[in-house]
């Protein structure tokens, strides 16, 4: 059964409202718009019905607090009002309502609303689902096929997509960068985490699989991925939506071999500089660099890859971050066996 929060100072629209919906909705009928963010934290319903005339924080308020955060601004709302003037429809409509209802409202009017948009709501969200799963198994296709010539990182990008996420959920925790991240679409962040090598494309197979470790000549051709990286993804951006998909992949791809203390490349960024998609997925990277096989060195042990994280600490990475990876590097562990 589908949520629907009713927001009102009136006793009788309260009442009104919960006997007309009750049998259709899970209904919560709550006096104040404060009362409605205090169980937000709990319950985030399919749609709510918000009057605009409330004393401390009125509808328009609430309704740019809704919109302005990332858990809740796909919730469509819908103003209870007696107002109908033009001043105050623009208004609304500008912060984000998709409809008004005027009141006192009828029970069959409110009822149509109602089912009217939610019907839209799910198509919306179907439509977007499918929209994603197609750009998630783009984004797949051409992860695998920089892996696919890339022979000595067998399952690199599904290591460290895991590891950003692994990242991302304890920065959140931890209040880590947290107001930032909470602008962020998690899922897009992450799936868009897996073209940060997309640059290799442009590096030759004789270097990408060189049996060896690379001379200083080959180093400085194999670190042109990550402007490459930037290059194709604005190539596509150029091309397509601008769209927060494809601007996260583009830090990710420009951005991961940037250094907190500015010798990083390819722009040589220095601290908050560095986007912080960068940021992580440096310690991300490293970590399953260091734990991984290579023709010039056999893999390190968990344990030695932290140390080693840890000495870049204020230098390669972001203090910060590596704090939080210290306290969540065992879910980096590549499996039991590499825990020593």
């Amino acid at each position: 059964m589908k949520t629907i929060f009713v927001v009102d100072d009136n006793d009788v629209n309260l009442l009104t409202a919960e006997k007309t919906l009750s049998e259709h909705y899970d209904v919560f009928t709550l006096s104040s718009a404060s009362a409605m963010f205090d169980l937000l934290d709990n319950v985030v319903p399919n749609l709510i019905l918000l009057d605009i005339n409330m004393p401390k924080i009125d509808g328009f308020e609430a309704l740019k607090r809704l919109k302005t955060d990332t858990r809740y601004m796909n919730i469509p709302v819908i103003f209870l009002t007696s107002k109908n003037d033009a001043v105050t429809e623009s208004r609304g409509f500008e912060l984000g309502v998709v409809d008004f209802i005027s009141k006192p409202f009828s029970v069959l009017v409110l009822l149509n609303r109602i089912k009217t948009h939610l019907g839209i709501d799910t198509i919306i969200r179907e439509r977007t689902e499918k929209i994603l799963r197609l750009q998630n198994s783009l984004v797949s296709a051409l992860a695998r096929m920089v892996e696919s010539r890339d022979k000595l990182t067998s399952r690199h990008v599904e290591r460290t997509t895991e590891h950003v996420r692994i990242l991302l959920d304890a920065m959140l925790e931890k209040n880590v960068y947290a107001n930032e991240i909470r602008e962020w679409n998690l899922e897009a962040v992450i799936s868009s985490a897996r073209l940060h090598d997309i640059g290799k494309i442009a590096v030759t197979d004789m270097i990408l699989n060189k049996a060896g470790s690379l001379s200083d000549s080959e180093y400085e051709i194999m670190k042109i991925h990550a402007a490459e990286g930037e290059k194709i993804i604005d190539s596509i951006i150029a091309e397509s939506d601008n769209n927060e998909f494809l601007q996260n992949a583009k830090l990710f791809a420009g951005s991961h071999h940037e250094w907190w203390d500015g010798t990083g490349y390819p722009h040589g960024l220095k601290g908050l500089d560095i986007p912080l998609q960068g940021r992580i997925m440096a310690i991300a990277d490293v970590y399953d660099a260091l734990i991984s096989d290579r023709p010039y060195k056999n893999a390190f042990t968990h344990r030695k890859a932290v140390e080693i994280i840890t000495q870049g600490r204020g230098s390669q990475f972001d203090p910060q971050i590596v704090d939080v990876f210290l306290e969540v590097s065992d879910s980096f562990a590549k499996d039991k066996n590499n825990n020593e």
